[in-house]
């Protein structure tokens, strides 16, 4: 009587689903909604603030989300995570152009500088992104989960710096799902955190 051997190391299968959640309840279209709206109310210092941070979220995260399941239907990729990153190019040039499109308007419409310095500090980080993937994989989740808390904690307080604890998260789930290393996971948390400077030179 043959039986059958589960390969599958106890304890893997709830690891995989908590990381498939980490990584879908913090993917960068949320976390830029929240982190934008946060950003703009601080730069406005009213609720007119969460209509910028709003606008900023929709051309930082929204759109360029919306783009990925616009080619996931034409079957151009199998999921949002784009793993092979040669693919991923058209990505970051919808993004720089949603963004720079979203900051046209803010100036014209006379935004609160806090936010629109921040979608320039976004923007200079998606050359970074770009520019490193053209020669190796970096992640795109932790760059901008890490993005995210360093902006909050300048315009807020640093106390915001705590929530550094969902960045890690966010890289440990990018690589407990195969879909990075830790260098890349890291060096994406790096790259976002240098959002501060870009934001520092802009103000």
């Amino acid at each position: 009587m043959s039986t059958t051997t589960n390969s599958t190391p106890p304890g893997a299968t709830a690891r995989t689903s908590l990381a498939r959640t980490v990584t879908d309840v913090l993917q960068p279209r949320n976390a830029l909604l929240a982190g934008m709206l946060g950003i703009g109310l601080a730069a406005a210092g009213d609720w007119t603030g969460l209509l910028w941070g709003f606008l900023g979220a929709l051309c930082a995260g929204l759109i360029p989300a919306g783009y990925i399941e616009w080619e996931r239907g034409r079957g151009t990729w199998g999921d949002r995570h784009v793993v092979d990153r040669t693919k991923r190019a058209p990505i970051f040039f919808v993004i720089l152009g949603s963004i720079g499109a979203g900051s046209v308007v803010m100036v014209l419409g006379n935004a609160p500088a806090g936010i629109l310095v921040a979608m320039l500090a976004l923007w200079v980080m998606t050359i970074g992104l770009l520019a490193v993937n053209t020669v190796w994989k970096i992640s795109v989740d932790s760059a901008v989960a890490s993005a995210v808390v360093a902006l909050l904690a300048v315009v807020h307080s640093p106390w915001w710096l705590a929530a550094y604890a969902l960045s890690v998260a966010v890289c440990w789930s990018r690589v407990a799902l195969g879909y990075h290393t830790v260098a890349q996971t890291v060096a994406g948390a790096a790259l976002g955190a240098a959002t501060t400077v870009a934001y520092a030179f802009g103000g």
